[in-house]
Order: structure tokens, then C-alpha cells, then sequence
């Protein structure tokens, strides 16, 4: 496969190698971009993530709570940012973020297939096409998470809207103190984007994945060290990384001196709680359809049953 200008230059941006670095990595890998980023990450020459690229739509990210047991979070894109910034749409995106707080649905297909809150004689699909009809621009209501619990949940909005975030916790006591304890944490998943709460969410296969990335960095950057040095230099960034994906092992960005979960326990203790996190939820615009690489009209047409 001829490997392009512009093939590479989308490997930098994603991973921000060198441009040498991703054009031999694409040589290798035949072109294959998931292939081609393993391999600069396996030679220690990409970060474990890939770095935000394209984004591949607008839009914004709500959410509603309702007395600390009850919230939705939801996904609405638009083709444009000058549509996010419409008083109509963002109107809009909240009726449906209060639809979500509200829904018995489990997936986007149900939940468009209910009736329109605010007129039961259309669905939400219908409301979604009569909007498009009105602003004149595609939309899509990308995904939603509700969340119902016993203790407290709190949100979080970042960004007039580009990242949401939703807490919940086990809590004994909910007064405004360990509200705002909740809500720093939001802060701190929506700045650090965690990807589980604690180890235990780890999964067996992504440690063994990550364990072979790291085995392979290892090797390429000590060739000399011995088998039994690598393993312990492996254990020490594997421990490194899981302090970054997990929020109570994070250090918390406004005290260093504290971890997410030390945090978290020092507040309780002053408040005579038991608190603990359970859950988090952050959607961010754009993302999903940036890691499916989708092509948006398509999936609007697709939902919109076209």
C-alpha cells in the first residue's frame, strides 16, 4: 500500500512521533493505522493515548440531577460549532438531557422511540427531525447514561459544554461539604480523564496488553539489562500507568500532596461519613465518533432511519 503525506501526518498528529518515525512505523504495518500506532508505541516512540485529532463533530455535552439521587448525561452533536452555540440548540439539548433523567430506556434505540416529553403525540426521533428542520443542520443525539442511586450523584460541565461528567458515591451523609467533594472529583475526571475508578475495574487482558507494550519498550531502550531486570523495571511503569487510569489512585490536582482517594477519605472523616466513589461517567463531544471513525452524516441518516 503507497503510503501518503497526509497518512503520515495523521500518525504525528495522533500519536506525536516523528515524522520519520511514522512513516517507517506505516511502512511496517502496510498502512494500517491501529497497527502502526502499536508499533511506535511497542519502539517507545507514541504515548499511550492517542493525542485528541480530528474531532470528527460539534456539538455539546448536559447533564441534570435531580435531589442527588437521579442524572443523565448526554451526547447531542451538530455539523458546526456555530450551531453549539445556538440559544435554540442548547435549549434543545437540555429538553433532551431532562428526557434521559427521566427515560426507562436502555439503549439510543428505545430512548428514540419514546414519546417527546413536552408533546407525547411525536417521538423523540420525530422532535429530532422537526429540529433539523428548523436549525437546518444535521444533528445527532449521540448517547446518554442515567444514573439512579442511593447515596449522591453529582455533575460537572466543562467547557461551556465539550466534556460532561457524572459522579456517584456511596454516602451515609450528603450535606454541602461532601457535595463538593463530589463535584472536585468531577472536576478531576473531566481535567485527567481516568478510565476506571480503581484497580479492581482493571481487566486481566488490558494489564496483559499493556505488560507487552511495556516488555517490548523495555527491551528496545535497554538491550543490555538482563530478563529479571526488565520484569522489574515492567512492574514499576505498569504500577506507574494505573496510578494515571484510576481516579483514586491519581494524584489530585489541587493537592499534590494527596491522592483521589485520600482526598476523598479526608473530607468524610472531617464530616463524620462514609463515603465512597462508585462510579463515574464522562463523555466528551466528539470522541465516540472519533474512535468509531465514522462518517456522521452516514450515522445521522442511519438514526434518523433514512
Amino acid at each position: 500500500m503507497a503510503i501518503t503525506a497526509s497518512m503520515v501526518k495523521e500518525l504525528r498528529e495522533m500519536t506525536g512521533a516523528g515524522m520519520m518515525d511514522c512513516k517507517k512505523a506505516l511502512n511496517e504495518t502496510n498502512g494500517n493505522m491501529d497497527e502502526a500506532i502499536e508499533f511506535l508505541r511497542k519502539n517507545g516512540q507514541a504515548k499511550a493515548e492517542k493525542k485528541a485529532g480530528r474531532i470528527a463533530a460539534e456539538g455539546l455535552v448536559r447533564t441534570v440531577v435531580k435531589d442527588d439521587k437521579v442524572a443523565a448525561i448526554v451526547e447531542v452533536n451538530s455539523e458546526t460549532d456555530f450551531v453549539a452555540k445556538n440559544a435554540d440548540f442548547q435549549a434543545y439539548v437540555t429538553e433532551v438531557a431532562e428526557q434521559a433523567a427521566a427515560t426507562e430506556a436502555a439503549d439510543i434505540e428505545a430512548f428514540m422511540a419514546e414519546a417527546w416529553a413536552s408533546d407525547n403525540s411525536k417521538t423523540v426521533k420525530d422532535a429530532l427531525t422537526e429540529k433539523i428542520s428548523i436549525i437546518g443542520e444535521n444533528l445527532n443525539i449521540r448517547r446518554f447514561e442515567k444514573i439512579v442511586t442511593d447515596g449522591c450523584v453529582v455533575s460537572y460541565i466543562h467547557g461551556g459544554g465539550r466534556i460532561g461528567v457524572l459522579v456517584e458515591a456511596a454516602a451515609d451523609v450528603v450535606n454541602d461539604n461532601i457535595k463538593t467533594c463530589l463535584k472536585n472529583v468531577a472536576m478531576q475526571v473531566a481535567a485527567m480523564s481516568p478510565k476506571y475508578v480503581c484497580r479492581d475495574e482493571v481487566s486481566a487482558d488490558y494489564l496483559e496488553h499493556e505488560k507487552e507494550i511495556l516488555l517490548a519498550q523495555a527491551k528496545t531502550e535497554n538491550p543490555d539489562k538482563p530478563d529479571n531486570i526488565i520484569e522489574k523495571m515492567i512492574v514499576g511503569r505498569l504500577n506507574k500507568e494505573l496510578k494515571e487510569i484510576c481516579l483514586l489512585d491519581q494524584v489530585y490536582v489541587q493537592d499534590s500532596d494527596l491522592t483521589v482517594a485520600k482526598y476523598v477519605e479526608k473530607v468524610a472523616k472531617e464530616n463524620g461519613a462514609n463515603v465512597a466513589i462508585k462510579k463515574f461517567v464522562r463523555f466528551e463531544t466528539g470522541e465516540g465518533l472519533e474512535k468509531k471513525e465514522e462518517n456522521f452524516a452516514e450515522e445521522v441518516a442511519k438514526q434518523m432511519g433514512n
